[in-house]
């Protein structure tokens, strides 16, 4: 008989964000724990921040260009202006189906060399690594000017078993 697969190793951490400056600064500080290889998948409802968070990012990574939200031209590679590693910004949202769908985006020859950053990527990019950290991004909704967040990271496989995600809140 066969021992039953050991449970994903995984990290989290919960925070509060309270304007999109703050939502920024997160993004800044996270990019310093990302590597080449590192898969984020975001999601939140629209206008919960996974722009502005990814925005931070590319600011964090030091990469060229302005990172917007890819909506419409479904990914955008954004370049180091250093020794890091590129970031390719993919937003899933008009993307009906699973991987299959996402392969002409060629995120799995692009991953090692990357960090990829994909919105709305639920059910459609995890098989593309075990490794992978994935950002829930809440905001209150319906008609609110609310700007409060709550950020929940939760870092899945070996990679992320031994990162210190409770130091993105300092």
């Amino acid at each position: 008989m066969e021992a039953p697969a050991a449970p994903p190793r995984r990290a989290e951490t919960r925070l509060t964000v309270t304007s999109p400056e703050q939502m920024r600064e997160l993004g800044r500080r996270l990019a310093g724990l990302l590597r080449a290889g590192d898969l984020v998948m975001l999601s939140g409802e629209l206008g919960a921040g996974k722009t502005t968070l990814t925005r931070g990012l590319g600011e964090g990574l030091g990469v060229r260009g302005a990172v917007t939200s890819p909506t419409f031209v479904i990914a955008r590679v954004h370049p180091s202006l250093n020794d890091g590693p590129p970031l390719v910004h993919v937003d899933a949202y008009r993307l009906g189906g699973g991987l299959d769908e996402m392969e002409d985006l060629d995120l799995d020859v692009s991953l090692p060399e990357s960090v990829v950053v994909v919105e709305w990527g639920e059910g459609k990019v995890e098989e593309l690594t075990e490794d992978r950290l994935q950002v829930v991004i809440h905001r209150a909704v319906g008609d609110t000017t609310d700007e409060v967040r709550q950020v929940t990271l939760t870092g899945l496989g070996e990679r992320w078993a031994t990162a210190d995600l409770g130091a993105l809140s300092a």
